[in-house]
């Protein structure tokens, strides 16, 4: 079996170790025992308060490098903060609210802290009270929220009473309802439809805005223009609501918007490259004149443009400011050397940045003294990124399984200090179901449906299903969409007439269904045919060919305007390799239940057939790469390194460019998708505190897959990639 190399071939040497500036010590005013005593910091100068306020930081082993003090200390104006992965940008924005209310004596009642976490808002209060001389009140008084629990405020205060339409369920159970209503034939994921809805609102849009060129878009037009109708009968409002009506509502009531301003004198945005553009307008709006605008961000780690963030706002951020103070926080606190250095060198492959190279403090450095040669034989060194190149995913995930039972063994780590990392949906799905057969405890983040269930599967695998069992009405409702009827009254006809006349195939009533045109009664009957020969073929070919007959082009034709369809390929061929290890239909379709029982089991949403639990060992995190976003672990396995997962062949493969788009246009897309891989692949490697393991399979879905060119080209490797992303010639320059 491969194994893991003791280092990614051709990856550059570490980062040198930064040494930790004691800025304290250079930036306080020496004062006596006696003095500090008999000093009043009520009628101390600005100097004194600082020194003082320095000095305390350090009593309490709170020590802040050169660039984390340039920022604490800004006083007026906007401030650009460029906080690189494990930087303390935490630390840092609670000593600034710390320094305003101490040093520059700002009431915490004009403070405005705005995260994107309940949790993170919540931590920076804990934070802040924990800093000397910051009273537990006073950390209190600081409006430290979230932007919808701000908006939410806001709203209500001003005389908004719209129930808030929090609940995902209802939101789904509405649009599936309002597409049951309309008689449409086209097979929307209500999720794929709220998601457009979102993208739009985050842009300062709304539901008129939606494009209505194709049946397809008039139709989520329409069925979107009754769900925004639906809520404003019911005086409803969604979180995407919430921002509108506050940007809305501070664009027009000046007397309002004077009085945030008069309230909230300096304002901090944590994660500011997650920032949509109506979030950007109200910090905005409220730093009005005053400009007293703290950002803190990466634009390194911009990887959610599908919920409208782009790195653009920190790129130009001192355009809009022109007289904004720029700081860059560049010691990471969090990863070896060695780790930070493998970052610096993928990253430094995106052209739109704003150019950072991180280090590490003094001491830092591993030292390989005293290491002990088994455990590093069994688990390799600490702090040093580990590289394999297994055959296949199904390799891969089994050498993960190994690796993870040897970190337990040898390394001293439990479970729940190991995370894997993958891209998306499809290249996940190998190792998830290697640790589950293999009894290890996991924990998965994201919407929780396994594999076999997600929207695009599940009708394929309800075919199989019913090649085995005829009769089956479940698997019959789930496939009837592709048949391009109407799920709900086509199933409740088939129901009534098998009551009347039981079928052994009774599909074959569908054929009755009133109003049903000649060429689709033959549709059903092919399909009948193509369903009856699944049985006895094996289950890679029969997926194969259902995909050719009829369900690839359904697939694009039904997938609401939203996921790439490179991303639909890309799950359907997932499929097909997973089949490829059966010999039969049967055998498939029951590994493919099992998975979904034991995922259910690891989720908690039903019991397990035994009791035997992970001892309090934890569980192991798997999650996509962008769930692992602001997380951090001692022990990280990153899978799919490997051309078409990462950079995923959507951004290799863009797609079709609209007739509107010049090619530079297009030039500039396919650009800027290829550096939101490059921030995926930065962002993966910098979740990993002590141990990195990255994984390139050779080959994905029967096709050579070549080394992830952001590998190659951090190690110094220049590939000449074709479109699909497999090399055609690979020259070898040495940067």
């Amino acid at each position: 079996m491969q194994s893991y190399r003791l280092t990614i071939p051709g990856a550059p040497r570490p980062v040198e170790s930064a040494s930790i500036v004691d800025e304290v010590s250079r930036n306080t005013v020496s004062t006596t025992e006696d003095d500090s005593a008999d000093r009043s910091r009520q009628a101390a100068s600005l100097a004194q308060r600082d020194a003082l306020f320095f000095q305390e930081l350090e009593q309490q082993q709170i020590q802040l490098n050169d660039d984390q003090v340039q920022a604490v200390r800004h006083g007026d104006g906007p401030l650009l903060t460029i906080a690189g992965a494990g930087s303390g940008k935490t630390t840092t924005l609670a000593c600034r609210a710390a320094y305003l209310m101490q040093v520059r004596r700002v009431s915490p009642r004009h403070l405005l802290l705005v995260t994107f976490s309940r949790k993170a808002a919540d931590e920076m209060k804990q934070r802040l009270a924990e800093i000397p001389g910051v009273p537990l009140r006073a950390a209190q008084s600081v409006e430290a929220r979230t932007f919808h629990s701000f908006c939410l405020q806001l709203l209500r205060r001003n005389g908004v009473r719209s129930n808030v339409l929090g609940d995902d369920g209802q939101q789904r159970m509405t649009i599936k309802r309002l597409l049951r209503e309309s008689g449409t034939s086209f097979d929307f994921e209500p999720e794929s439809l709220l998601a457009l809805l979102s993208s739009y609102k985050c842009r300062l849009l709304t539901a008129s805005d939606l494009p209505e060129a194709s049946p397809a878009e008039r139709e989520i037009k329409r069925v979107l223009l009754r769900y925004e109708q639906w809520k404003q009968a019911g005086g409803m409002i969604d979180f995407d609501d919430l921002l509108l009506l506050t940007y809305n509502k501070l664009s027009s009531e000046p007397e309002l918007l004077a009085a945030l301003q008069d309230r909230f004198h300096y304002i901090m945005v944590d994660e500011f490259q997650d920032t949509n553009t109506v979030q950007y307008e109200i910090v905005r709006l409220i730093a009005g004149e005053r400009r007293n605008l703290m950002v803190v961000g990466d634009d390194d780690q911009t990887i959610y443009s599908f919920n409208g963030a782009s790195s653009e706002a920190i790129l130009s951020f001192d355009k809009v400011y022109p007289d904004a103070k720029v700081v860059a926080l560049r010691i990471n606190y969090r990863s070896s050397a060695e780790i930070v250095g493998l970052g610096n060198a993928i990253i430094r492959g995106n052209k739109h940045r704003r150019p950072k190279t991180l280090t590490v403090p003094a001491g830092r450095q591993r030292l390989a003294d005293g290491s002990d040669d088994t455990v590093e034989a069994a688990i390799g060194v600490e702090g040093k990124p580990l590289f394999a190149r297994p055959a296949t995913a199904e390799e891969e995930a089994a050498l993960i399984t190994t690796s993870i039972r040897k970190l337990i063994e040898h390394g001293g780590y439990s479970y729940g200090d190991i995370a894997v990392l993958y891209r998306s949906a499809g290249s996940g799905r190998a190792t998830i179901e290697h640790l589950l057969q293999a009894g290890i405890p996991i924990e998965e983040h994201g919407d929780l449906l396994s594999f076999y269930e997600s929207p695009l599967i599940r009708p394929v695998m309800a075919h199989l299903k019913l090649a085995l069992q005829h009769r089956d009405k479940q698997a019959i409702e789930m496939m009837l969409p592709t048949l391009y009827v109407n799920r709900e009254s086509a199933m409740r006809w088939i129901r009534d007439k098998d009551a009347q006349q039981a079928k052994k195939w009774p599909l074959i009533h569908l054929t009755s269904l009133p109003g049903l045109q000649q060429f689709q009664k033959d549709a059903v009957i092919e399909r009948l045919r193509l369903i009856k020969a699944a049985a006895t073929q094996k289950p890679a070919a029969a997926i194969r060919r259902i995909r050719d007959a009829f369900f690839d082009k359904f697939a694009e034709t039904n997938r609401g305007g939203t996921p790439h369809k490179e991303l639909m390929k890309e799950l359907l061929d997932e499929l097909e390799s997973s089949a490829g290890r059966f010999e039969t239909v049967e055998s498939f379709v029951a590994f493919a239940e099992d998975m979904v029982k034991r995922q259910a089991e690891a989720k908690g949403d039903v019991k397990p057939d035994s009791s035997e639990g992970s001892n309090g060992e934890g569980r192991v995190q798997v999650m996509t790469i962008h769930r692992s976003k602001g997380l951090e672990f001692p022990a990280v396995f990153v899978i799919g390194a490997s051309e078409g997962i990462m950079p995923h062949r959507s951004a290799i493969q863009p797609q079709q460019p609209k007739q509107t788009s010049s090619q530079e246009e297009t030039e500039r897309e396919k650009e800027e998708a290829l550096e939101e891989e490059r921030r995926l692949m930065y962002v993966a490697v910098t979740r990993a505190r002590e141990r990195l393991y990255v994984s390139s399979p050779a080959f994905y879905h029967g096709q050579k897959a070549e080394l992830s060119r952001f590998l190659a080209e951090a190690g110094g490797v220049r590939q000449t990639l074709s479109a699909a992303g497999s090399s055609r010639s690979t020259r070898r320059t040495m940067r």
